[in-house]
C-alpha cells in the first residue's frame, strides 16, 4: 500500500514515535515488544513494515528542477562586480542542495580589491542554491555570487 502521507518524518523522529506507542501500549497493559511498535507505525503511515517505511524516510528530499541550463546567458554579481556569461557546465549536488555551475565570463572580473595588483578570473566555477546566489559570503555579509536575470 502506497504513503498517501505528504512529509514522512526521518528515522530517528520516527523512532521516537514508535517508542511513545509502545509506551502508551505498555500503560494500557497491552505490551509490546520495540519491533512490533514499529510494525505498528508503519501500518499508520500506510507502509506494509518498518523496512518499507524506513527506506522511505532514508530518501533525501527530490531536489526542485535544475534552474541552470547549460549554454544559457546569465548576468549577475561576483564579489560585487557586474558580469555577464554563458553556463559551461550544472552539476546538482543534491545532498548539499546546491547546484555546481561552470561560467565563462564575457569580461574576466578583478577578484583583489587592492592597487597594488591584480587577479582576473574568466572563468568561475561555484555552488549556487536554488535563488542564484552562494553560500559563501564576503567580509560585509553579501554572496559571492547572485545571479540576478538573463541578458
Amino acid at each position: 500500500m502506497s504513503n498517501t502521507q505528504s512529509r514522512i518524518p526521518d528515522v530517528s523522529e520516527l523512532k521516537e514515535q514508535a517508542k511513545r506507542l509502545r509506551s502508551g501500549l505498555n500503560a494500557r497493559q497491552q505490551p509490546v515488544s520495540h519491533s512490533v511498535a514499529l510494525e505498528l507505525l508503519a501500518a499508520q503511515y500506510g507502509y506494509r513494515d518498518w523496512n518499507t517505511l524506513q527506506a522511505i524516510a532514508d530518501q533525501p528530499a527530490p531536489l526542485p528542477p535544475c534552474p541552470y541550463q547549460i549554454g544559457s546567458r546569465v548576468s549577475g554579481r561576483y564579489l560585487g562586480q557586474a558580469f555577464q556569461a554563458t553556463i559551461l557546465s550544472v552539476q546538482t549536488r543534491a545532498a548539499l542542495n546546491l547546484f555546481r555551475v561552470t561560467l565563462d565570463l564575457d569580461e574576466p572580473v578583478d577578484v583583489v580589491q587592492f592597487d597594488s595588483f591584480s587577479a582576473l578570473r574568466k572563468r568561475i566555477t561555484l555552488n549556487l542554491r536554488q535563488d542564484g546566489t552562494t553560500n559563501e559570503k564576503t567580509s560585509d555579509g553579501r554572496p559571492h555570487m547572485t545571479l540576478e536575470a538573463v541578458p
